[in-house]
């Protein structure tokens, strides 16, 4: 018998055979299938003709199964009991979660936000397997469906209505420079940013448009460096006099570290709304719902110091 004629089968009249067999007694096997007498003699009948054998004989009140139909409920147990287990509802225990997840994200998040969140989930969930991989702003859609990203950490550009999301927290832009830089004592003015050369870490090409607009009208500053990571611009702060411009929460991070100044830009900019992005495919598996609220609230918190 092939797989299509299976599904033309009543596969649930198997359920019904199996309690007759344990009841022996189609009064009682009609309480347990929550179904009147007559119904389930109608079952009885469908399986005869179903299975092609007796099935049962009657010794006086009882129901005696034939050995087709005990064969039949020994090769039914273990099946039945997968199914049980397939469609009991599951409570999810990060514990024993040993689920992959992979996890797009910006430059900024990879380095300023999920090594902040890593170690408090590993230590909720210490099984379960993480790939943090670069979004594909321009193919979110696709990067969180066809190619299997579970979620996304970054700001909304392109086509992002077809996607589940949740406000992480606001993000903005801010300079840094060294300790010995003239301007470390000192606020730093437009004419200040336009004049000493810069180095720009972890800003997309949208953000860098904004900057760009900002200072529109003026001869642009030149840019030393352009990069996704901090420390090729901290190499170069003995050589050049330089601005770093780069996500606010790294400055903060960065300036602690290794001691050097966070400045504000001298102009405004909208802050930038991170959000967390995941496809539908994904809502309701337990597993990525503990995910997605661990990643949400830890990032919330960091976003709101």
């Amino acid at each position: 018998m092939e797989l299509e004629d299976i599904y033309r089968q009543d596969l649930s009249l198997l359920i019904a055979l199996q309690i007759l067999v344990e009841e022996c007694s189609v009064t009682r096997a009609a309480k347990r299938l929550h179904l009147s007498q007559s119904a389930t003699s109608r079952i009885l009948a469908r399986l005869r003709d179903m299975l092609n054998d007796p099935l049962f004989s009657r010794v006086g009140q009882r129901l005696v199964p034939t050995q087709f139909a005990l064969d039949c409920y020994q090769q039914l147990q273990q099946p039945t009991g997968q199914l049980i287990e397939m469609l009991t509802p599951k409570v999810f225990v990060p514990e024993a979660c040993r689920q992959k997840f992979i996890i797009a994200a910006t430059d900024y998040a990879m380095q300023a936000l999920v090594p902040f969140i890593l170690p408090d989930i590993y230590r909720k969930a210490p099984n379960i397997k993480l790939e943090i991989v670069p979004v594909q702003h321009k193919e979110l859609q696709s990067q969180l469906s066809a190619q299997g990203a579970d979620m996304a950490m970054c700001r909304a550009i392109g086509q992002t209505l077809q996607l589940n999301q949740e406000f992480l927290g606001k993000v903005g832009v801010s300079c840094l420079l060294s300790p010995g830089h003239p301007l470390a004592n000192s606020e730093l003015t437009l004419e200040d940013y336009l004049h000493y050369p810069h180095a720009t870490i972890a800003i997309s090409d949208g953000v860098k448009a904004l900057l760009d607009a900002a200072t529109s009208g003026h001869q642009a500053p030149t840019e030393r460096l352009r990069t996704s990571h901090l420390d090729s611009a901290l190499a170069l702060l003995p050589f050049h006099e330089l601005l770093i411009i780069l996500p606010a929460g790294m400055a903060q991070l960065a300036a602690s570290k290794h001691r050097l100044r966070v400045k504000p830009l001298p102009f405004e900019i909208p802050a930038l709304d991170y959000n967390l992005f995941w496809h539908s495919r994904c809502e309701l598996d337990k597993g990525q719902q503990w995910l997605r609220k661990e990643v949400a609230t830890a990032t919330q918190r960091l976003l709101a110091d």
